[in-house]
């Protein structure tokens, strides 16, 4: 449903032969080969540079979009100008359970996706303002990707992965760019698709990541806050945040101990 539109893969060296597909069976398409793995925001970083297009959609190797994604999504920005970000409804792929209906801060200063596992059931059907937009399918206008650009780029290359969604979200709302749902414009992920732990262990502290993966994803939660947050948002939310230290660091000693029982 909408035409007008350019296509870059940013290949981060995958060994799968999916650059030769993307080269071969889409000649439209450009790919920029990487090397070597880059992570997350330096190759998006990469894809958005490239890009000549007035709204941009960044979008991961693990979501699929319907049809009329584009056409609906964009609807958004007709209504508010300082609308920066859109996202639409995001499912699973078994089109029942919710992924996610907006991004938004927890109290702990983790990202929440709001419906986030839920099934749908409708209760996410009104359009409206929400914080920020999912990673995994974000459509931004290139005049607000530059206005919040700083010295780490569109996307904080220290992050590499993780929390990187939530901070360019925050930056966005501090210098009063707006973000904004509709139901209409539907997707489909697989949660976890592109960084998965092979084990599929359940974690309740951390995502189904790899194990090598899981200090980036502690010290990006601290590098968010430093970057974002205010001593009143601090405060206020002070005990879920503690709360939170508490489990973690439980967990940590946890595996800690684990370890050396292995060993």
């Amino acid at each position: 449903s909408c035409r007008d539109i350019e296509t870059i893969v940013v290949d981060n060296g995958s060994s799968d032969g999916s650059s030769d597909m993307a080269r071969l069976g889409y000649p439209e398409v450009k790919v920029i080969q990487n090397e070597k793995n880059l992570y997350f925001c330096r190759a998006n970083n990469q894809g958005i540079k490239e890009a000549r297009g007035d709204v941009i959609l960044c979008l991961n190797s693990d979501c699929v979009l319907d049809k009329d994604y584009l056409k609906e999504a964009l609807k958004s920005f007709d209504v508010d100008e300082k609308i920066g970000m859109a996202s639409g409804k995001i499912l699973r792929m078994d089109k029942k359970t919710i992924d996610s209906t907006g991004l938004f801060v927890a109290r702990n200063r983790k990202p929440l996706e709001r419906g986030y596992g839920k099934p749908d059931e409708g209760q996410y059907e009104e359009p409206g303002y929400v914080f920020g937009v999912s990673g995994a399918c974000m459509l931004m206008k290139k005049i607000m990707l530059d206005d919040i650009k700083d010295e780490n780029g569109y996307f904080d290359e220290t992050f590499e992965m993780y929390y990187e969604d939530l901070d360019l979200c925050w930056r966005a709302q501090k210098k009063g760019w707006k973000a904004y749902y509709n139901p209409k414009a539907m997707a489909y992920h697989e949660r976890g698709g592109t960084a998965a732990s092979s084990n599929g262990a359940k974690r309740l502290i951390f995502p189904n990541i790899a194990p090598d993966l899981k200090k980036r994803y502690i010290i990006n939660r601290y590098r968010c806050m430093m970057k974002n947050d205010s001593l009143k948002g601090v405060l206020l939310n002070l005990p879920f945040i503690l709360l939170y230290e508490i489990k973690m660091y439980c967990y940590v000693i946890g595996i800690f101990f684990i370890d050396l029982q292995g060993n």
